[in-house]
């Protein structure tokens, strides 16, 4: 199973968005994939048409007790599963604040999941705290998705540090492997400005010896497009929302683009 946390500290650059629709697009190539929702405010859930009532075991419990995640797990298209969250996901930060290897309750959960899929994708919340470190711990791949604006590359240096920390501490095998660009305006000079330094900076991290050394941008590129804004209120990936939009193009290729990254990885 390929594990992905898709993440980044700040918010509104199409983190949710990229987990939902880039799962959508791999289940709909024919691979099983599981979304576990770990932001406390539980958009990937809520974008899937899935509202959870009080009482509905979700990944708070799966961190907290003994629920396993197969008990939470929900079927929300053909190939595609859902550990959804519910707002209660936020007081596992003072929950675990005590406990011994509180980084890696969602590892030793999933190693105990003998459910066969092909990929895991995690949708991280925007800050650097326990629930994020647990996803850390429990993948091999991190996506980072960038908004092309001037303050794209500010803070990255502390996602970064904590990506080569958990890698040096925790996961070994943890890697960024790739960027996501997304709200792209191809009609705009700054849009291609930024896209420039964020390969450049990549290209010249390549020869350094760190957990996002190898990272590189993805070729497509996500557009803006006002059918991935309207897609979460109707409770539908992309795909079933406004399949033939620019939004389902850009998703569907940039799940090639990830199954080409596997050929290619099993080929060397």
């Amino acid at each position: 199973m390929r594990k992905i946390a898709i993440i980044n500290q700040k918010g509104g650059v199409g983190k949710t968005t990229t987990a939902v629709n880039l799962s959508a697009a791999l289940a709909r190539r024919g691979k099983q994939v599981l979304l576990l929702d770990m932001d406390p405010q539980a958009h990937a859930t809520l974008h899937l048409g899935l509202s959870l009532a009080d009482g509905d075991p979700s990944m708070y419990e799966v961190l907290t007790s003994d629920v396993s995640l197969a008990r939470i797990r929900y079927a929300v298209g053909d190939g595609l599963w859902l550990a959804p969250a519910h707002l209660n996901l936020a007081a596992v930060e003072l929950e675990l604040a005590g406990e011994v290897g509180r980084e890696v309750v969602l590892r030793d959960k999933l190693s105990q999941d003998s459910a066969p899929f092909d990929f895991l994708i995690i949708d991280c919340p925007p800050s650097l705290g326990i629930l994020t470190l647990n996803a850390l711990t429990a993948v091999e791949e991190v996506f980072l998705p960038l908004q092309p604006h001037f303050l794209a590359l500010h803070g990255l240096s502390k996602l970064l540090k904590t990506i080569d920390i958990v890698a040096q501490r925790l996961n070994r095998h943890l890697r960024l492997t790739g960027v996501v660009i997304c709200m792209y305006d191809s009609g705009t000079r700054l849009a291609a400005e930024v896209c420039s330094d964020v390969e450049q900076f990549f290209r010249q991290a390549a020869a350094e010896k760190h957990a996002w050394s190898g990272a590189r941008p993805f070729q497509t590129r996500i557009r803006r497009n006002i059918r991935l804004a309207e897609a979460p209120g109707h409770g539908q990936s992309i795909f079933d929302y406004a399949p033939e939009s620019h939004g389902a193009a850009d998703y569907a290729q940039l799940a090639e683009e990830v199954l080409a990254m596997q050929q290619a990885q099993a080929a060397a």
